[in-house]
């Protein structure tokens, strides 16, 4: 995930199709009817969009437009890395991290459901990797000419790890030693999904999808009665192709994969995605990985998480926690799927 500057939202119906609808009963002296709108824009390096189930009411809407630009650019000046002049970026630039260092209690939120993903994976999932990252090239710096070093790896591995950071929780500081660089690419998309959410919430709005990134969260219901149907991608590195669908409501869902960010030298495929254990991309035959949660944070910093793990540990692991994922398997003659007993519940086809 890459930040970007958030800019205006863009508000529309949901369908052509209601539009035409919309504009036929028009005349008509009608109860104002419920209608699926979408208020979209560009966010984090991608885009957002949001469908909310409300009658026309173009005031109300462009007030709740204006408050999700808000609220993802909330986000954005604390937790990006891309912004020098972030929270976050604040943080990773002191040379000593020793003392406690006053932190939002967003920021904190975030960094106390990264610390639990940690404990839960083994460290497969780690915010402090970033330094290995930005050495791969994924991160805010260029892509390196060559890939790194034993040497350098080992000197960056040795300095991290999601135990050397300390978190305080009255008042919200945080503090390291050594001092760590943090990256929370992994899970504050899925936080800025949980925050759009919470605010529609305050103003009244019971029926929304919210989707940036890929990473959703959805409550209530259609107008017509009908759960949110949404679709799990097959890895491909172009196009699209729906791979399964699944009904959700009042739940979030999040896909890790390692199909779209990478980079080929020397004949050889490097994943995005860092295994904090080796410090190289990982290699396994797990593909894709989808993880269905009661919020989208935690969805997203598992789905990397196990993402990083591999599909035998990562569905032991999810089955012993009963968690509901779906994993897509490379084989020799394509991909295989698996879900865990609780993502079973969900599918549709």
């Amino acid at each position: 995930m890459t930040f970007s500057i958030v800019r205006p939202a863009r508000v529309a119906l949901a369908s052509a199709f209601t539009a035409l609808a919309f504009a036929v009963l028009a005349g008509c002296s009608f109860e104002p009817e419920e209608k699926i709108w979408e208020i979209s824009g560009p966010v984090f390096g991608t885009s957002y969009h949001i469908n909310v189930v409300l009658t026309e009411d173009q005031e109300r809407l462009e007030t709740l437009a204006s408050g999700i630009d808000e609220v993802l650019e909330g986000v954005d000046a604390s937790m990006s890395t891309w912004r020098e002049d972030s929270e976050l970026s604040r943080f990773n630039q002191r040379s000593d991290q020793s003392e406690w260092v006053p932190v939002s209690a967003d920021l904190l939120r975030v960094l106390q459901k990264a610390e639990e993903i940690s404990t839960m994976t083994a460290g497969a999932f780690d915010v402090t990797i970033g330094p290995v990252v930005n050495l791969w090239g994924f991160g805010p710096e260029a892509r390196p000419e060559q890939i790194p070093s034993e040497e350098s790896l080992s000197r960056a591995l040795a300095a991290t790890g999601f135990e050397k950071l300390e978190l305080r929780v009255d008042p919200p500081a945080v503090r390291a030693t050594p001092p760590q660089y943090v990256d929370l690419s992994a899970i504050a998309k899925g936080y800025g999904v949980d925050a759009v959410a919470r605010f529609l919430e305050s103003e009244g709005v019971e029926a929304y999808l919210v989707e940036i990134g890929g990473e959703v969260s959805v409550n209530g219901r259609k107008p017509d009665g009908s759960t949110w149907r949404l679709a799990i991608e097959q890895p491909m590195a172009e196009g699209r192709a729906v791979n399964r669908v699944v009904a959700l409501e009042s739940r979030a869902m999040a896909t890790s994969g390692d199909y779209r960010n990478y980079y080929e030298s020397e004949g050889r495929r490097y994943s995005h995605t860092i295994d904090p254990e080796t410090g190289e991309p990982i290699a396994h035959k797990l593909a894709s990985v989808t993880v269905i949660a009661d919020d989208c944070m935690t969805a997203d910093a598992l789905a990397t998480g196990f993402n990083v793990m591999g599909y035998e540990r990562a569905n032991e692991l999810a089955v012993r926690e009963n968690i509901p994922a779906y994993f897509i398997v490379r084989t020799d003659e394509g991909f295989e799927t698996h879900q865990t007993p609780a993502f079973s519940s969900y599918v549709t086809q």
